[in-house]
């Protein structure tokens, strides 16, 4: 995908036709063009001179994005309306003064003045200073006329000439024709420019606005670095950094790109990135982020990523992309707006031959004419839906949520079901053993070392798990042959001449007959949300151990949000149902699908798209189908490259109440393109046949001027509205921590040791916060994080060899 700059355009009309113009080149397959930001992006292998040269021919210019400094452009661009403004305005408050202060208030003038024809022919020059001043309407106006693309600016160069040229008309009656007394205009061909060219201003200004959260992250990184070279330090602008560089960060610095850390140590500050407002403490081995701050300590770190390969690289690209695509609700807008000019032309000059043919004299037809031209507003059109999708993906890109399109702003918000993957999504992702059951009477370190042999060649995160066990017990592993991972079940391979297994339930009841002793303890196992993997040597069953993953913090408040919201919350894991069971119920999920393999959880996700459009949260590579299929693919900061680059949305900070945030904005900025389209369009349906005179006999009439004004803060208020979006509130100010108490009595607590044995035995619980156990009261009082059932409390208690009253 490529990205261009466009200039010379001014109204929805031009960024019509030069789309028009872009989509004519062979090789082009998609294209979009940006009012908002005067930008095209194109996908296709269409030869980029031929497309720049199509929009030349469309009479705009082009350039590859970069190729010239937008900044400073864009800068010229409001200065030179501020320069054009402030003559204007001094020139039309001496014409007013000469027109209508004195012919409606009696405003004293010199006496030659006084003379009408004398007054009219100063009027004349002053209003052909305000024309030439701001001739950009007349030259752009004409290019448009020119190239058969009318544009705002013709619209307004044809109401300003068409006032112009009749008062010039009845300036020379005046001055050669006895007894003429007609009006002049030169006073409307004026204001028309000079209200045109405040509300281009006001408009800047808001446009300016709405870049500003773009803006603030690409000031993140410093301009210049500290770079080491052969013991001697020299700051270096950052873009000649290459990676392989060792750089120096000093306290109050930001990291100039991402690296490693090579020595020493600090605290760093990486809100900007993640949000989270602790900081971060780094050494030796630790990653280190462009834009992010060193807070207190010397550090050295080695370059690893520059430029856009960095994550706040990648950031900017993704929401500038984002700002830069057209959201499916502007189609209806950009069909409006590529025939909105011609039909407005041929509407003023139907109003004027309309009101000639009834009667009225020249001028008053003339009035209409010139009203209808300069009140219709295509800018209103072409601005709706961009400001907002920029506001709001800026808006994202603060809170960590990253839409990579503006297709997915708008989309995210209109999904009926969310389906979440289990393992990194809803629960930390980082399972540890939490039981280990030997039925082999050689004892747990054989059992522990068959694992550790299979699972040490496996990525699963439960075998990370089991590995992590076994090296802190210090279990060494033996040589296996043939090892082979089946997807969803398990790992097999030999050793010792023997075939070996480890997996799940399902996986190794397709190998070996599973006795119902073992049955039950993989069920009781499951009931409390483990996972009980299953290891084999030959035929015989040597043992279990369970892995368990706890649900994150915010899991059940922000399940309980999306449900409020009136969506459906699904739950998809490969896990066993008795285990998804439990971690569905600890999470406040009443619907969940288990034992799925990759093409499984894609499957369940096509059925769900028939009852309307799916969000897919995932974090693994297993989860990149499912993504990749649903509506919306919603991906987990954290998670794989695979997953983050098949979804539509990331959530950087990698916790579900960022999904709820995501699915708020999306709604409130759907909303707000609703509103703003719908201000435009009704906008223009009112005040096009109140301009025209339809409501004249009714005494309602409007004059060029007012009409001028009001098509100047049409726009104005379409941006004003987007940047309401700023003051959205993300979902996580309304988390609050659910604690739940209950008080059990125990039998048998003598002293100080029973207590801590049974607090041990509580807190090890997946759901419990804390438990304060007393020999006095003979009483156990729990917190819990997460609902947890009384038998798995009595069955804690009693295994730590205590009696529940």
């Amino acid at each position: 995908m490529e990205k261009y700059d466009i200039t010379g355009m001014s109204c929805a009309a031009c960024s019509a036709r030069v789309q028009k113009a872009a989509e004519s080149v062979p090789g082009v397959e998609k294209c979009s063009v940006n009012l908002l930001t005067n930008s095209m992006t194109v996908e296709g292998t269409a030869n980029k001179e031929d497309i720049i040269a199509a929009v030349k021919r469309a009479g705009y210019g082009a350039a590859l994005s970069g190729a010239s400094p937008p900044e400073k452009a864009k800068k010229a661009k409001n200065g030179g309306l501020k320069k054009r403004f402030l003559p204007s305005l001094i020139l039309l408050i001496i014409i007013m003064y000469l027109s209508m202060f004195h012919g409606m208030f009696g405003a004293p003038l010199p006496a030659p003045l006084e003379d009408r024809a004398l007054n009219g022919g100063l009027q004349m020059l002053l209003c052909a200073a305000v024309m030439i001043i701001n001739s950009r309407f007349f030259i752009s106006g004409i290019k448009g006329v020119l190239h058969l693309a009318p544009n705002m600016d013709t619209l307004v160069s044809l109401g300003s000439l068409a006032s112009f040229l009749f008062s010039c008309a009845a300036l020379y009656k005046t001055a050669f024709v006895a007894g003429y007394t007609g009006e002049f205009y030169f006073e409307s061909a004026a204001m028309i420019l000079t209200l045109i060219t405040l509300g281009k201003m006001l408009e800047a200004r808001a446009k300016g606005k709405t870049a500003s959260s773009l803006e603030s992250l690409k000031h993140l990184a410093p301009d210049t670095a500290t770079v080491i070279t052969d013991g001697e330090k020299k700051a270096v602008p950052v873009s000649n950094i290459k990676p392989g560089d060792i750089i120096a960060a000093y306290p109050g610095e930001s990291f100039a790109v991402d690296g490693v850390v090579i020595s020493g140590e600090s605290a760093v500050n990486e809100s900007a990135l993640s949000g989270e407002s602790l900081p971060v403490n780094k050494v030796a081995g630790d990653s280190v982020f462009s834009g992010t701050v060193n807070l207190s300590g010397y550090i050295e770190y080695k370059a690893l990523s520059v430029g856009e390969d960095t994550v706040l690289g990648r950031i900017i690209k993704t929401v500038s992309d984002a700002a830069a695509d057209k959201a499916p609700i502007a189609k209806l807008a950009d069909r409006v707006a590529g025939v909105f000019v011609p039909v407005i032309i041929a509407l003023a000059f139907i109003t004027v031959a309309v009101w000639l043919l009834i009667g009225s004299p020249a001028s008053t037809a003339l009035t209409y004419g010139v009203c209808v031209l300069v009140i219709s507003c295509p800018c209103a059109l072409g601005l709706a839906t961009p400001v907002a999708v920029m506001v709001a993906a800026g808006r994202g890109a603060k809170e960590g949520i990253l839409y990579k399109n503006a297709t997915a702003i708008e989309e995210t918000g209109k999904a009926v079901t969310v389906a979440l993957d289990k393992t990194g999504t809803v629960t930390e992702g980082a399972p540890a053993v939490t039981d280990v059951y030997c039925f082999d009477p050689a004892g747990e370190a054989d059992l522990l070392t068959l694992a550790l042999s299979l699972e040490e060649k496996s990525e699963h995160p439960l075998a990370k798990a089991v590995v992590e066990f076994c090296a802190e017990k210090k279990i060494k592993p033996i040589h296996t042959e043939r090892f082979k991972a089946v997807s969803g079940g398990g790992v097999t391979g030999e050793a010792g001449g023997e075939k070996v297994y480890g997996g799940n339930l399902k996986f190794i009841s397709g190998q070996l007959e599973v006795s119902d002793d073992i049955l039950k303890e993989t069920d009781a196992l499951s009931a409390m949300g483990k996972t009980p993997l299953i290891f084999a040597k030959g035929e015989e069953i040597k043992g279990i151990i369970a892995v368990a993953d706890k649900i994150k913090p915010d899991a059940k408040a922000s399940v309980k949000a999306l449900k409020s919201m009136g969506l459906r919350v699904i739950m998809l894991t490969g896990d066993n149902s008795v285990t998804a069971g439990a971690m569905a119920a600890k999470a406040g999920i009443d619907e969940y699908f288990s034992e799925l393999l990759p093409d499984g959880k894609a499957e369940i996700i096509r059925e769900l798209k028939g009852d309307g459009k799916v969000i897919m949260v995932g974090d693994g590579i297993n989860d990149a189908p499912s993504l990749t299929l649903a509506d919306t693919g919603a991906a987990i900061g954290a998670g794989t490259d695979i997953a983050i680059e098949s979804a539509d949305v990331v959530l950087v900070k990698s916790g579900l109440y960022s999904l709820v945030s995501a699915i708020k904005l999306s709604r409130a900025a759907y909303k707000n393109i609703k509103e703003n389209l719908f201000w435009a369009f009704f906008y223009n349906a009112v005040c096009i046949p109140l301009a025209a005179g339809v409501f004249a006999p009714l005494g309602i009439t409007l004059n060029p001027m007012i009409g001028a004004a009001a098509m100047s803060l049409s726009s104005v208020c379409v941006v004003s509205n987007a940047l309401r979006l700023n003051r959205f509130k993300p979902f996580k100010n309304d988390i609050k921590e659910e604690k739940e108490m209950k008080t059990i009595g125990i039998n048998g607590i003598m002293c100080e040791h029973c207590e801590a044995r049974i607090k041990a035995a509580l807190e090890g619980l997946d759901g419990v916060k804390s438990a304060k156990v007393s020999k006095d009261t003979g009483t156990a009082e729990i917190e819990f994080i997460s609902p947890v059932s009384d038998d798995v409390l009595f069955a804690a208690i009693k295994e730590a060899g205590y009696e529940v009253r």
